[in-house]
This record gives C-alpha cells, structure tokens and sequence, in this order.
C-alpha cells in the first residue's frame, strides 16, 4: 500500500498536467501514485503522451493504459513529474534508490521543467544522508570504485561504497550497468562532487540532480507544500 502522503504529493502534481502534454513519467512509489491518478485523468479524457523513466514505469503504464512515446520519437518533453530521495532548499536532489537514475536525468534533461513530489521527510538541510547512487560501466568497476574513493577523499568525504546487490546478483540497471552506493553521510558542495565524479570514466552518471527540478510538492501532516527554485 503506498503511504498517503505519497498519494496526496501525487494527487497535487496532477494539477500541473496540460491536455496535449508530452509528459516525462518518473520512477518509484510516489511517481507509481502519480501514475494512477494520470490515468484516471485519461479515462476522463485528459490527452497526453508520456515518456517513462523505466520499464518498471513502462509496465504500469501499459497496464494502465497510458499512452507512451519514447524519446527517439518524442525527443523535446514539457514536463516531467518524478520522486526523490532527498531534497534540500535549493531543490538539489539525490535520486536513483531504485536504480533509474540515467534515465531519470535523461528525461529530465528533455524537459522544460521538472516536478518533484514527495513525502516531507524527503527535506533535508544537507544532502548525503540518503546513499548517494552512482552508475558505473561493469567493466574496471574496481578500478572505478578506487577513483571515485580517492575523489571522496580529496573533498573530505568518507563511508562505504558499495555494489548494490539483487538477491545473490549484482543489480543491473535498464541501461545494463552496475550501481554503487556511497554512503557520505552529508555532501556540503555537491556541485564539486558532480564534478569530480563526471570526470572518472568508468562513472556513466550519479543520482545528484543539480538545478534540475523547477518546483517540489512535499505532502505532510499540515498538508501540501509548494517549494520552488529561486
């Protein structure tokens, strides 16, 4: 069952959400509620077409009904509506938890805006505390992990980084690659750490989302909450 805070952040994005919308469709549980409140719309006759963030994303709408594109045929999008593991004043987030961070990034690259909703809890004062998810190419993945422990070091970071695991597998992600967690425990300039993380080959993409998101609606126990980028 998702958490009705979950729902109610959902519920308030479909507020935003245009007949004639080419509309970039987030990944997890709240985007999952957003999914179904989309589709509800549909059924009501709202007209869009939407561009998942997963195949996870991809099955539900399917399931559901709501009409898909991809960005091959649909490369320009209006706005996406996605979830968050974190997010802080400056609507800098930490996403990928569930492992769709290089489509995620990609999709709302493609976008004049981004959305986020989410619980409150979601707010942070300092990133970090959630791990923070880092796609890598399988191949050097040690010699990977040793550049991206090296670059933590220089900016004062410290934790584990560690593969994410599937049962007894290593997680794979839609793009085929593996994920490592680190475990920073608080990021004071997350821009410096994008940077430095971009800059070891072996790393594909991270799931810091820096001047990305336009507005972020947080539901709580007062209610909802409308925060927007300055």
């Amino acid at each position: 069952m998702v958490d009705p805070l979950k729902k109610a952040a959902a519920a308030a994005a479909i507020d935003y959400i245009k007949d004639g919308m080419k509309l970039g469709i987030g990944t997890g549980s709240t985007a999952d509620a957003f999914v179904h409140f989309l589709a509800d719309k549909i059924r009501g006759g709202l007209n869009i077409t939407g561009v998942p963030t997963s195949e996870r994303t991809a099955r539900l709408c399917r399931k559901l009904n709501v009409p898909l594109t991809t960005l091959e045929e649909t490369p320009h999008l209006d706005l996406t509506i996605d979830g968050a593991d974190e997010v802080d004043a400056n609507l800098s987030l930490i996403k990928g938890g569930g492992g769709a961070l290089l489509r995620e990034k990609i999709v709302a690259n493609a976008s004049d805006r981004m959305i986020v909703v989410a619980d409150d809890s979601k707010l942070v004062k300092t990133l970090g505390a959630f791990d923070l998810p880092i796609e890598v190419n399988r191949f050097g993945l040690t010699a990977t992990r040793i550049a991206i422990e090296n670059e933590a070091r220089n900016l004062g970071l410290s934790g584990s980084i560690t593969l994410r695991m599937s049962g007894e597998d290593q997680f794979i992600t839609d793009g085929e690659h593996f994920i490592l967690d680190a475990s920073f425990g608080r990021i004071p300039d997350p821009q410096k750490l994008s940077d430095r993380l971009l800059g070891i080959p072996g790393v594909v993409e991270h799931g810091l989302f820096i001047g990305i998101a336009k507005v972020a609606i947080l539901a709580g126990a007062s209610g909802i909450q409308i925060m927007t980028a300055s």
